[in-house]
């Protein structure tokens, strides 16, 4: 960052938190007199106070440009940091910047691709059909008469996050250290797991490579259509994808028009979600409106894998036991899961973290189980955590964020979708496969390719083993055998020097 940009840019956030009144947001957390003085110090525009201040931080970071958008896009998801006012108002924020020229557009496949553009495609429309802070996309022809879909990173784009990282890199450290509640919102962290969906974000290879992997699992689904991948068109910079023509889920209007059964679609699109994330352990982590459309024969196409999440075995079993435990109302079982899992400090009390979940999820099974939300369920759990320290995993929060998606977009096309009735056989079946006889087949058959390996060489490893104890032993008794010897010396020593004493003054 030059020296210019160190200026100008701090001074455009400074002009930014008077012009929303965000000190207002800051004073309450910040417990140092000096600091607290100088926070005071800074001026208000008169107008900031009426609104609200969540509304006020959503208007101050949109203002702020596409990476502050980001930044707040991704706040929004993270209500173990943000009270759910903010969390949901930030939610409001949009991605949508002017679209860049079509001819540095064109500079960019050439540049990254090592050919002409007339090489590459047989037909390149110049108008972007979508455009946002990372990218835009433009419609083109391959020779063989497919239309594909070209998304093309913003040129000079890593310069422009890198300044901008680096002052929220900064703010992060004042912030940890002047804040009362700043070392628990550990924002030095929050800011390089921004850093890291930023930089994955312009990696285009790797959005390719997700979305090569979705096709693989739901081939031949009759739920939802992946686009296929054009690899040989494919750079960091540069992503061709098969164009997909289909109604947006939005206009539910249009897809009542052309006969498709909007409760159908609604079952579908939760059960391909529990399908990711309890098959397949890997999961699109972006299915808002925006990105889903939907095809003639009714089945969900997905757009822009730039971000996903990916569950572990340990992942899966602790959402299973703890939806199976919050639908029975077994509080201390969420409890203890936690505490085993790690996620909060091992002197925490399991009676008092089951009174916290209690008290936040008790009024939520007050409505029938049809009405009740997984998403809210695991957002209620996050909020507790703070009081507990609880250390939310960034990958089950990726998955609250589009467990809310899903569950908004479902009860939107049918609101009378029961979620937990659609939802169970994936949990029944997933712990059936865990815990019982048909878990220990299973592991044994997995376990029987290393067997082969490892039974003829059990001998001869024993056998090692042994002689490694025997040379332990030997190697500990002739330390053991010096340090008495040493201590013999000493002793024999001192007696010398006391006899030698005594004939001397005899």
């Amino acid at each position: 960052m030059n020296f210019m940009n160190w200026f100008s840019r701090p001074h455009t956030i400074l002009k930014t938190v008077y012009r929303y009144g965000l000190t207002d947001m800051i004073l309450p957390y910040v417990h140092h007199g000096w600091a607290r003085k100088l926070v005071r110090r800074i001026p208000q525009s008169p107008q900031a106070r009426e609104q609200a201040m969540p509304v006020r931080l959503r208007l101050a970071l949109e203002s702020l440009g596409p990476i502050f958008v980001k930044l707040g896009q991704v706040l929004s998801t993270r209500p173990d940091l943000l009270p759910a006012d903010y969390a949901k108002e930030l939610a409001k924020l949009q991605d949508k910047v002017p679209p860049f020229p079509a001819e540095l557009s064109r500079q960019q496949i050439e540049q990254s691709l090592g050919k002409p553009i007339h090489e590459l495609y047989a037909e390149f429309e110049a108008e972007p059909v979508a455009s946002a802070s990372i990218a835009q996309v433009h419609k083109a022809q391959l020779f063989d008469g497919t239309w594909v879909a070209v998304k093309v990173l913003r040129p000079n784009l890593g310069e422009v996050i890198d300044q901008d990282l680096a002052l929220m890199r900064f703010a992060a450290t004042w912030i940890e250290r002047l804040f009362a509640d700043g070392k628990r919102l550990k924002p030095r962290e929050v800011v390089a797991e921004f850093d890291k969906y930023l930089h994955d974000e312009l990696d285009l290879m790797r959005e390719a490579a997700n979305a090569s992997q979705l096709r693989r699992q739901f081939e031949n689904s009759e739920q939802i259509i992946i686009p296929k991948v054009y690899f040989d068109l494919c750079s960091r910079e540069v992503m061709t994808i098969e164009w997909m023509d289909g109604t947006p889920i939005s206009e539910t209007e249009k897809l009542l028009e052309q006969g498709i059964s909007l409760k159908k679609l609604a079952r579908y699109g939760v059960e391909i979600f529990f399908t990711q994330v309890f098959t397949n352990g890997f999961f699109h982590a972006d299915m808002h409106p925006g990105n889903i459309l939907v095809a003639p024969d009714g089945r969900y196409i997905a757009l822009d894998f730039g971000i996903v999440g990916s569950l572990t075995e340990y992942d899966k079993r602790y959402l299973a036991i703890n939806f199976l435990a919050f639908f029975n109302r077994d509080y201390h079982r969420v409890a203890t899961a936690h505490i085993e899992s790690g996620w909060v400090p091992a002197d925490t009390r399991a009676e008092d973290l089951e009174a916290a979940v209690r008290a936040v999820c008790e009024p939520i099974f007050n409505k029938p189980l049809s009405e009740i939300s997984f998403g809210l369920v695991l957002m209620r759990l996050f909020e507790t955590s703070r009081r507990f320290n609880v250390e939310i995993q960034p990958q089950l929060v990726l998955l609250q964020k589009t467990l809310l998606n899903i569950e908004g977009l479902g009860r939107q096309l049918d609101p009378e979708l029961d979620l937990w009735d659609t939802a169970k056989p994936f949990l029944v079946k997933w712990m059936d496969t865990q815990i019982g006889p048909r878990a220990l087949l299973k592991n044994l058959k997995e376990e029987v390719p290393d067997w082969a390996d490892i039974l003829p060489s059990l001998p001869r490893k024993l056998n090692q083993l042994l002689d490694e104890k025997r040379q332990q032993e030997m190697r500990e008794a002739y330390i053991h055998l010096v340090a008495t010897q040493r201590r013999q010396n000493f002793w024999l020593g001192v007696i010398a020097v006391v006899l030698v004493l005594i004939l001397l003054f005899k």
